[in-house]
């Protein structure tokens, strides 16, 4: 796999000054490679070989430019989701159990004085229909990795992102948003009972999917929550994971990949 095959397979997001979002499909391995995680499968939880998936993180940290350090950090932090509205700090160094990472470029140093750790110089999320979202901050300085599943949506992980986003020092309507691939309003399909709890605590969430059934938005929700939270920078990518073959959906495969959403400062 040549480096230029995984950028050019990238979907690039807009995510302001001082900070680059992007989301990885399942190009540009071979659709016949790896049975149910056919494709550029980064988890390590969903059965794949463990070594495999290594190898693509790897290549994607190295596509990326984040192996030799940026800004006296390396590597790209990952996190054990469990649909949470948990916030951690990233890491390099070991996957917390949370639902976003957030990431702070402002400390320069390249190890953590109270750890002795490197830090990271970007932050993932992974879905397989689930929504990733991305958020920047203060020209960059900070930096969160969302995990925005129906639970965590309806929970409030989003604003509780941007909250701590605040309290790092970005200011709300200096903060850009950007929702990678997930499952359309029009594919997610759920039981009634379900439906109308979640129009009860997001009332933009709820609608009517392409079987006139009932169904959830993820992005309108999003998208309603973040603007409540005062942020005025949104960039939705417009790609349905349960459409769309080129990407990994649980709701379409079962036993799947999942495909990450990677946010990092980017220094001048």
């Amino acid at each position: 796999m040549r480096q230029e095959e995984l950028a050019g397979s990238l979907i690039e997001a807009e995510i302001g000054p001082g900070a680059r979002a992007c989301f990885t499909t399942r190009k540009p391995v071979s659709v016949t490679e790896g049975g149910p995680y056919a494709g550029f499968n980064l988890a390590l939880h969903v059965g794949d070989d463990s070594a495999r998936v290594a190898q693509h993180r790897d290549r994607l940290a190295r596509t990326l430019g984040v192996t030799m350090g940026l800004g006296g950090r390396a590597g790209i932090a990952w996190m054990n989701q469990v649909h949470s509205i948990r916030i951690a700090a990233a890491a390099v160094d070991t996957a917390p159990t949370a639902d976003a990472l957030l990431l702070e470029a402002r400390c320069a140093a390249s190890v953590d004085p109270g750890g002795g750790r490197m830090l990271p110089a970007a932050a993932a999320v992974l879905v397989a229909d689930c929504a990733p979202l991305l958020l920047a901050g203060d020209g960059g300085a900070v930096v969160a990795a969302v995990h925005a599943g129906r639970r965590g949506l309806l929970e409030g992980i989003v604003p509780a992102a941007v909250a701590a986003m605040v309290r790092a020092g970005a200011s709300p309507s200096g903060i850009w948003a950007a929702v990678g691939p997930t499952i359309c309003g029009a594919c997610y399909e759920v039981g009634v009972d379900l439906h109308d709890a979640a129009a009860r605590i997001e009332p933009a969430c709820a609608v009517t999917t392409r079987w006139n059934t009932p169904g959830i938005d993820l992005v309108a929700g999003i998208t309603a929550q973040l603007e409540r939270s005062g942020v005025q920078h949104i960039c939705d990518v417009h790609r349905c994971t349960y459409e769309d073959p080129e990407l990994f959906s649980y709701r379409r495969d079962g036993v799947t990949g999942r495909q990450a959403g990677i946010v990092m400062p980017v220094r001048k």
